[in-house]
């Protein structure tokens, strides 16, 4: 094989990943826009957010029991980083404020 052959083959691989990845980026911003025009997307973020911060941990253990890290606190993997701040931004209630839950029956904020 060739070098020139090597390449090419790396070339499309990447082009592969990042095409997927665009594919996969709009799906999901399509699947949010139908969301919050039916209304149901307070709904779909309070259902995503623990699992987004269980995947967050669980990358962040991952990372750290493979001794990969270079990551700010706590020295996880780039993957916990990113889902982290996903988390985050899942738990703003779209002005910058962390959601409050009320205990069913009480007025009271917990």
């Amino acid at each position: 094989m060739t070098v020139e052959r090597v390449l090419n083959l790396l070339l499309i691989r990447f082009g592969l990943i990042v095409g997927g990845l665009v594919v996969l980026a709009l799906l999901v911003f399509a699947v949010a826009l139908v969301l919050k025009r039916r209304g149901k997307l307070g709904a779909a973020r309070r259902y995503a957010a623990p699992a987004a911060h269980a995947v967050g941990r669980c990358l962040d253990d991952r990372g750290a029991a493979r001794g990969r890290g270079g990551v700010a606190r706590g020295g996880g993997s780039v993957a916990g980083a990113v889902v982290r701040a996903a988390a985050r931004r899942l738990d703003d209630d779209g002005r910058g404020q962390r959601q409050r839950e009320r205990e069913p029956g009480r007025g009271e904020v917990r």
